[in-house]
């Protein structure tokens, strides 16, 4: 992995610090720069960072030749670690936000005994939410999967993607990766694709299907350098390439 293009923890620090700043000394203040940013969801098995990781260095290359200083990053899995700092919990305090699950109230209880660092289920998302809400509003960024679609709203100067794949080529895939068997990587496939579907659903508040995304790719029958060439032609159509 081409570790100079992802977003750096640091990077990660100066956004965030810079929205939580605004957020506890004016409430009124808002992020005004802003940039465009990509957000990239996929049914499990569908790969999503290499895609990532080469969009973003194309982005920058083609900033470089506009004379523009901004550079585009990627980010992931960086959005819950960061989270749990703000939050002063370990991420697999609160990873189960990603998941198709709830804390019952009984789970509040036992964690509110069992912790003095005890965070409530709404306190978790909304900081969550803030997180990847200030990163989408500072733009020139794609948020990989994280309910990063969510965000459309908050930044209009956005794409929005999906990537997909017939359900017997994502269990082939999964099969070899993770060393299992045909029915246990279709049994791990319909279990993400729901947490993945519940994520996006609640940050949205409703039950959505694909037409929330701008545009949707087949990872089988189209290859990186297609894809990434479609998306920079849709991209530069919107007037998002600056």
């Amino acid at each position: 992995m081409n570790k100079s293009k992802l977003f750096s923890q640091q990077q990660f620090h100066n956004v965030f610090d810079k929205y939580f700043n605004e957020m506890l000394h004016d409430r009124k203040t808002k992020i005004t720069e802003t940039g465009p940013y990509i957000s990239i969801s996929r049914d499990f098995g569908c790969m999503a960072n290499v895609i990532a990781q080469k969009l973003a260095k194309e982005l920058t290359k083609r900033n470089k030749a506009q004379g523009i200083k901004k550079e585009w990053k990627w980010i992931n899995k960086v959005i819950l670690e960061e989270s749990a700092k703000a939050l002063e919990l370990s991420p697999s305090k609160i990873e189960y936000v990603f998941q198709s699950r709830k804390k019952t109230m009984m789970d509040e209880i036992v964690s509110a005994m069992s912790t003095r660092y005890y965070k409530s289920d709404k306190k978790i998302r909304k900081t969550i939410i803030e997180v990847i809400r200030s990163i989408a509003k500072t733009g020139h960024v794609i948020i990989v999967g994280r309910g990063g679609i969510a965000f459309k709203k908050d930044n209009p100067k956005s794409l929005h993607i999906k990537l997909t794949a017939p359900i017997e080529w994502r269990i082939d895939r999964i099969s070899k990766n993770y060393k299992k068997s045909r029915k246990e990587a279709l049994k791990y496939i319909q279990e993400v694709d729901l947490e993945r579907k519940f994520l996006i659903d609640s940050f949205l508040g409703v039950d959505t299907d694909c037409s929330v995304f701008d545009i949707i790719f087949n990872r089988q029958s189209m290859k990186d350098d297609e894809i990434i060439s479609t998306i920079l032609n849709i991209m530069d159509k919107r007037k998002l390439l600056k």
